[in-house]
């Protein structure tokens, strides 16, 4: 049944606990209708099934090891490896089962947005999305850049003027397209690429095999850059929760979710430290030549694999289509849940009519991405890390909070442990957010707090939108995300 949107709240009446069932978004409101296109979820030829999330949830976090060459340059092989090796255990792991829990928990787009709303109201919801946001698209911008810098390795016209620009726009624009025509393609078209992109890091570490030497893993730099290595280290494993603003895209996440991000983190973690011990293993580079890029030089002066010097870039292109597929579906849901939510404007979460896709978000999140695309890639990333930080350790007391305020709620993934456990949990992966944000520099720290100031004028904005009425709302709140009512009673099943 279609429901026409109010300009302040969604008419819908109340939905009742026996009518949602947790876990399965098909059980979920449609919240507006703007223009006659429905809002809600994806059609179900478009539903996402374990395969290509597990490919896109790869993609999201890492897409293979390019960008990591800098924690080499940074710290040396030695701190390289060891971070790669420790890190996923102590970050990744946490972040990937809060994920896990709070995802199938509510299986609405928007995700962390949803948790957060729930557990503290809607301006830290608010907030939470524009940080969450801007560091999405933040982070698409980065890969236009990133995937111009290892194609001038054999293609050096492109390596700055009207090319270069070219290059660029082409690249945002053709793959805002493809995800206009909906994730079910994206989620497969990220299957062939990773394959893609991968196939030439497992050939050289092949190739590598008779040529590493263990004593060159033990170098470490001259001078240690422990402000980049932080940031090269964080940006490459993170952002295991970004999935979640595409829950209600998901078959069913209550099964789906847990296998998916169990086997990406594997997948992420070997894709980065095969490479790594093969390139450093098998080379006697020294730590400063490692700078973007250095991997196709590696594989083809040093490795000496026949034809990897021009198959690392193409893989690289590869997998920045990749990388910016999976970030701008990413954050262009993440719109879609703050409008189902209420906080942003119904136009966010309409569908287009051929591939019911929310093509308003996907045009703004592009347009935004390709603005920003001609940025410094170090300075994106520190931005980036800085407000993923800030939103994330909001993520965590959200999820530790509703541990304690809704213990009733149907989790039908539940994290082992009791809620001191989760807590505990949560300890290891904010103390590092906090350094990362202590490592920040003050340019950094500027640019994230207007961010922030930003978030909560667009709250205010909104605000008065509503209550001036010039602006359709949605208005999904009160449980209908969570797939329960009376959650706070104990009603909803057993956590």
């Amino acid at each position: 049944m279609e429901i026409r949107a109010s300009p302040v709240h969604s008419p819908a009446p109340p939905a009742k606990s026996q009518d949602l069932v947790a876990g399965d978004p098909a059980h979920l409101a449609i919240t507006a209708v703007v223009d006659g296109n429905r809002t809600g979820h994806a059609k179900g030829r478009n539903k996402l099934t374990l395969f290509p999330l597990i490919f896109l949830i790869f993609f999201e976090v890492a897409g293979g090891p390019y960008g990591a060459e800098p924690a080499v340059q940074a710290a040396g092989p030695l701190f390289a490896l060891l971070g790669f090796l420790v890190f996923p255990f102590i970050w990744a792991v946490p972040e990937s089962l809060v994920t896990a829990e709070m995802a199938t928990a509510m299986p609405g787009n928007g995700g962390y947005v949803v948790w957060v709303d729930r557990a503290f109201g809607p301006l830290a919801g608010s907030l939470m999305g524009t940080l969450k946001y801007v560091c999405g698209a933040v982070t698409t911008a980065a890969f236009p850049a990133l995937c111009s810098d290892y194609v001038e390795r054999v293609a050096p016209a492109i390596s700055d003027g009207g090319a270069r620009v070219a290059a660029i726009v082409a690249f945002n624009v053709v793959l805002s397209f493809l995800n206009y025509t909906g994730l079910s393609v994206v989620g497969w078209t990220a299957v062939a690429l990773g394959l893609a992109s991968l196939s030439p890091f497992f050939v050289m570490f092949g190739a590598a095999l008779p040529k590493i030497r263990p004593r060159r893993w033990a170098v470490t730099a001259g001078e240690k850059d422990w402000k980049l290595f932080l940031n090269t280290l964080f940006w490459n494993l993170n952002y295991w929760d970004s999935v979640s603003t595409m829950a209600g895209e998901v078959e069913r996440p209550a099964k789906t979710f847990p296998v998916a991000l169990l086997s990406a983190v594997c997948m992420a973690s070997l894709g980065y430290l095969l490479p790594l011990m093969a390139g450093t293993g098998a080379t006697d580079a020294p730590p400063e030549a490692w700078g973007n890029g250095y991997f196709a030089e590696a594989a083809g002066a040093h490795v000496n694999a026949t034809g990897l010097s021009l198959a690392r870039p193409v893989g690289a292109v590869l997998s920045s289509i990749g990388l910016y597929s999976a970030a701008l579906s990413s954050a262009a849901y993440l719109l879609v849940g703050m409008a189902d939510l209420g906080l942003l404007p119904s136009l966010f979460a309409a569908r287009a009519a051929v591939f019911g896709t929310p093509w308003a978000s996907i045009a703004v999140t592009g347009a935004i991405a390709l603005g920003m695309s001609f940025s410094s890639f170090n300075t994106v990333v520190a931005v980036a890390n800085l407000l993923y930080s800030l939103g994330t350790l909001l993520g965590f007391a959200a999820f530790v909070w509703l541990r304690v305020k809704l213990p009733g709620m149907a989790r039908p993934y539940r994290v082992p442990a009791g809620t001191a456990g989760a807590a505990a949990m949560c300890g290891v992966p904010s103390a590092f957010l906090v350094l990362v944000v202590a490592f920040a520099g003050w340019k950094v720290y500027v640019t994230s707090a207007a961010f922030a100031v930003a978030g909560f004028v667009v709250y205010c904005v909104m605000a008065v939108c509503k209550a001036r009425g010039c602006l359709k709302f949605g208005g999904a709140r009160e449980g209908e995300f969570e797939g329960c009512r009376g959650c706070e009673g104990g009603e909803a099943g057993a956590p």
